[in-house]
């Protein structure tokens, strides 16, 4: 069974994603098949491919009518017999579908759980060839899930009616309790579970603090003047709000949310995906389903409820592949509002809500690299620290000698617990410390204590996150409850005891962020690049479909980087099957001819495949600081924990230092024999990839290491390309 050249010859690619075929394999083996992948990690290909290489007809299940009509249409752009069958036809269009259907004239059918469970949907279903189901966000059939529908149980009805029929069932998020959920309820037989990195590699995570929003909103979005991106907000009113204010200063936004109409919903959303506005201002109830791939930005006006939705909605940026940045908007004062509506809620859910909310500040306030804290919650590890791709990889936050602070801290909850036998709350806490005047103060006579007024020094919001941090380092824990007392852990008592030295982190400054490299970048003739949108723009409206049905942003930037003339050489661009060669390569090619008559051609750097980073050409501060230490003679493990960074971190500073020709001593790191090791290993992975080598040398070095290697390979490569030839 040729897999790849089905791949090439219907939906224009070279190569599968990762699982995408293992799991085809499987589904044309007859197996029940489970899949956890990411959005954007190519779920739909892995029912799609096989529909098209057996017999009889594939049943998707789908829970959004705008999914269905937008999957359908990009299937049939390409040459693909699919249909679908909801509320929005009409009484002929229906007619003409069931026909089709009891011919044998599509390999897909998409349609509603509610539809498909009907008797007489049922019945009608029994004469046909049903080669395969598969259920889409199937996280909805699980009561654990956070989308849960009622009508997706009755789902489980399929294998009494047409038990021989494999089920494939495809969620980008559940927990281990919603996967063990999702198996059972669907009555899925010994299936293969395949589930995918929650990694997603070409998305940037940055926290800024939250100081004026609508500025800081407004100034983000004016800097990507081409790019479409999501809002999300915690309110209608918000939602409202921030729409219209971004349209008076000549941004395109469109609110959405549960508040509007269903057919203002669908008009909003139709916009958004065929790039009529550049911004969706949305509560959470936008989302599922968006299948928009060139999504250039999710920004949280409002911090989220917990890191799954968090992961989510950051999940809808990039789906492409291309760079996609997330932007959190953080400040203490979200943390208080969210803890305001948790007190609403009945102790056992609250007790869950605060837990989750706790988790969430955790991770906004957290110094260590934010890809791994988001894929840790998923029970993932990530190893390839630092990622390059978050505020706290690219530009480390600055540490301060804490002990002083610390100890104040601690030892004020110590006083209070002494002296009640029970503790009271961080804001408390703060209060005594800043020597507040209130009546919680001067009814426990908590201003007799010989902490009142020791730490006036520091502002409220300092002190609040040097109590949350000492939270996270285990010094102090925070019981369950309503009112989150304060006490001493064990390890916190011996550090107040022992006076041991202790490294916190200095707030976020945002004028101290710099830009970070994209990752998923494609280099391009920017110009072309725009003229293309627009052939793409003019036949996406002619066919009535969104414009990424037509190309991907993905395919233009080929177009753009590799300027095609020929059908052939149309044929290899990404994306380009043998449909959409038939339908488009001729305007494309003739637009691209006609660019190249007044334009030059651009030659582009081959680096963004590269196994090696660019070279830079200077340190930062910190980094510069490192290399000192280094260069001093102290360890790697030494300035780890003089300057309180994980030990990736200063292996990262000291990789930057020897592309900028800043550090030179190899022996420092590895002795011959190791290099030839380390080397050999590199050789047999063809990308690259750190944790691939890790494994291949069976973990017995430090990832870091590995990347100082690499650093050390790139140096000696770039040095013998710059050499000038030698002559004979």
């Amino acid at each position: 069974m040729d897999l790849s050249a089905t791949l090439k010859k219907d939906f224009g690619h070279d190569q599968f994603r990762p699982l995408q075929q293992e799991i085809i394999r499987d589904a044309l083996a007859g197996h029940d098949v489970f899949v956890l992948m990411p959005t954007g990690g190519g779920k739909s290909l892995c029912f799609q491919l096989p529909a098209l290489m057996r017999e009889g007809l594939t049943i998707v299940v789908s829970p959004l009518i705008s999914l269905m009509k937008d999957q359908v249409d990009a299937l049939q752009t390409s040459g693909i017999a699919a249909t679908y069958l909801n509320s929005t036809l009409d009484r002929q269009q229906a007619t003409a579908r069931w026909r089709g259907l009891h011919r044998g004239e599509y390999r897909m059918l998409y349609v509603a759980p509610e539809r498909l469970m009907l008797d007489a949907f049922l019945e009608r279903a029994l004469n046909w060839n049903i080669a395969q189901f598969a259920i889409d966000e199937a996280h909805c059939i699980s009561e654990w899930g956070h989308d849960f529908r009622p009508e997706y149980r009755e789902l489980k009805k399929m294998r009494k009616h047409l038990p021989e029929v494999p089920m494939m069932a495809l969620t980008a998020t559940a927990t281990e309790r919603v996967r063990v959920d999702i198996i059972q309820q669907l009555h899925l037989r010994e299936p293969r579970c395949y589930i995918a990195s929650f990694n997603r590699p070409n998305l940037t995570y940055r926290i800024v603090p939250k100081s004026a929003p609508y500025e800081q909103l407004l100034a983000f979005i004016r800097s990507r003047p081409n790019d479409s991106g999501i809002v999300y907000c915690a309110s209608r009113k918000s939602t409202d709000s921030l729409a219209r204010n971004l349209n008076e200063d000549g941004i395109s936004a469109k609110p959405y949310h549960a508040g509007l109409t269903t057919g203002e919903r669908t008009k909003h959303q139709e916009s958004f995906l065929r790039d009529d506005v550049r911004v969706i201002t949305a509560t959470i109830a936008f989302g599922m389903g968006i299948n928009k791939p060139n999504v250039r930005f999710v920004v949280h006006y409002d911090l989220p409820k917990n890191l799954e939705s968090y992961y989510q909605e950051t999940g809808r940026a990039g789906r492409d592949g291309l760079p996609g940045e997330c932007v959190l908007l953080f400040s203490a004062s979200d943390v208080a509002k969210q803890l305001h509506f948790i007190d609403e809620k009945s102790e056992k859910e609250a007790r869950i809500a605060r837990a989750q909310l706790q988790q969430m500040v955790h991770y906004a306030e957290t110094r260590e690299c934010r890809r791994a804290t988001l894929l840790e919650y998923f029970g993932e590890t990530f190893s390839q620290v630092p990622c390059n791709g978050c505020d706290n990889c690219l530009q480390p936050r600055e540490t301060f000698d804490g002990t002083v602070h610390a100890q104040k801290f601690l030892s004020c909850v110590y006083r209070i617990h002494a002296r009640h036998g029970f503790g009271f709350g961080l804001n408390h806490v703060v209060d005594i410390l800043r020597g507040a005047d209130t009546e919680m103060i001067r009814q426990r006579r908590h201003n007799q204590l010989s902490t009142y007024g020791i730490g006036r020094d520091l502002k409220r919001d300092a002190w609040q996150a040097i109590g949350r941090e000492l939270s996270r380092l285990g010094f102090i824990e925070c019981a369950p409850g309503r009112f989150a007392t304060l006490t001493l852990t064990p390890a916190g008592r011996e550090v107040l005891r022992s006076r041991t030295p202790i490294t916190l982190t200095k707030q976020i400054d945002i004028a101290a962020q710099k830009e970070k490299p994209r990752a998923g970048a494609i280099e391009c003739d920017e110009l072309l690049f725009e003229q293309l949108r627009a052939l793409r723009r003019k036949l996406a409206d002619e066919r009535d479909v969104p414009a990424y049905v037509i190309f991907s942003d993905v395919s233009l930037r080929e177009m753009a980087r590799n300027y095609p003339t020929t059908a052939r050489e149309f044929r290899r661009i990404p994306g380009v099957g043998e449909q959409k060669l038939k339908d488009f390569a001729r305007p494309f090619l003739s637009e691209i001819k006609k660019y190249l008559a007044t334009n030059p051609r651009r030659t582009f750097s081959d680096d963004s495949g590269s196994l090696f980073r660019q070279r830079r050409a200077h340190l930062n501060d910190s980094e510069a600081e490192t290399l000192r230490r280094f260069q001093r003679g102290e360890s790697v493990d030494e300035i780890a924990r003089a300057r309180g960074f994980v030990h990736s971190t200063i292996y990262g500073h000291l990789a930057a230092a020897i592309e900028c020709s800043k550090l030179a001593e190899r022996t420092r790191f590895f002795t011959p024999t190791q290099e030839k090791e380390i080397a050999a290993a590199f050789r047999q992975v063809s990308d690259g990839k750190l944790v691939d080598v890790s494994a291949l040398l069976g973990n017995k070095y430090d990832v870091g290491l590995l990347r100082i290697f690499r650093a050390f390979a790139a140096r000696t490569r770039g040095a013998a390309v710059s050499q000038p030839p030698q002559s004979a």
